[in-house]
């Protein structure tokens, strides 16, 4: 785990942050499922027009990713210090994964995150 510096003040740092706390499979297969939920609650708020999915497709979304945060990848989430980029991070990994170029930039924030010589 690489310790969360004080303060990010661009996007594109904490996302090279964002993925390394998620160095486990398993941990992103947990987030994969919470961040799909919360799709499927968006979509079935829209076709039903009862907001009440907003809050399960939250409850589900967080509860996924802390279960993997707390029991599997055992750190802290960063959405408590960065909530709106930690949120916006979940789903830029998701779209990542899901078109094939997760690997390729996991790699580009493992180099960006190497100490320097």
């Amino acid at each position: 785990m690489k310790p969360m510096v004080e303060r990010y003040t661009t996007y594109s740092a904490f996302f090279d942050f964002y993925l390394s706390e998620h160095s486990l499979p398993a941990t992103r297969a947990v987030h994969y499922l919470g961040s799909t939920c919360g799709i499927v609650a968006l979509i079935l708020t829209l076709s039903t027009g009862w907001t009440g999915w907003i809050v399960v497709g939250l409850i589900a979304g967080y509860g996924c990713a802390w279960i993997g945060h707390f029991f599997i990848e055992h750190n802290r989430p960063a959405t408590f210090k960065y909530p709106l980029w930690s949120f916006a991070g979940d789903y830029h990994m998701y779209f990542l994964w899901l078109t094939g170029g997760l690997s390729k930039r996991r790699q580009l924030a493992e180099d960006h995150l190497k100490p320097a010589p």
